[in-house]
């Protein structure tokens, strides 16, 4: 196993660090398997069910900062329903299959920090008390996982993105970096 040492700046404080590259590889993918499953399953569940996402939005509380946007999500059910069902399966397997990595790690980001949003009791004078926890919940635990990986570019770690990077199109479209990876 590969041990390299890694140097960053993290809060204006330089940190050095040594890490197994294999092991890091395996944790990545590992974590991205398992963050694809949650999303996949819970698309699944929905698509499969009797979803509808009028109960949740109508359960926000009227002190959420947010009610006002959650009430004109749940007015629209037959854009937003589709959106979150379609969208965790497809994040889902975006995430599995390392394709437009980033992307799909935004997407679901976005995703999970409305569902966070939509969990404040009180406004932020209070403190921000949520059902599951104070402030910090799972969906908000995705949020920062979702942006980690994309930082790494868990898509190149055994998914189609690596492939993808190598096409011409790719190489003479910078900006697709942004979206793969």
């Amino acid at each position: 196993m590969s041990q390299q040492e890694m140097t960053v700046e993290l809060f204006g404080r330089q940190t050095n660090f040594e890490y197994s590259e294999t092991w890091l590889g395996y944790s990545i993918l590992g974590l991205r398997v398992l963050v694809a499953w949650v999303f996949i399953q819970g698309g699944l569940e929905k698509i499969l069910g009797d979803f509808t996402s009028v109960h949740f939005l109508e359960g926000v509380e009227e002190s959420n900062p947010f009610f006002e946007l959650f009430q004109f999500f749940a007015a629209h059910p037959e854009l937003i329903d589709p959106l979150v069902m379609y969208g965790q399966l497809l994040i889902g397997l975006a995430l599995l299959l390392g394709l437009a990595f980033r992307f799909a790690a935004a997407m679901g980001g976005l995703q999970m920090t409305l569902f966070w949003l939509a969990s404040f009791e009180a406004g932020f004078m209070a403190g921000l008390p949520v059902e599951h926890g104070f402030v910090v919940t799972e969906t908000l635990v995705y949020v920062v996982l979702l942006f980690g990986l994309g930082a790494w570019g868990a898509g190149r770690i055994l998914g189609l993105d690596s492939r993808l990077e190598e096409e011409e199109f790719v190489q003479n479209n910078s900006w697709l970096k942004y979206l793969l990876g």
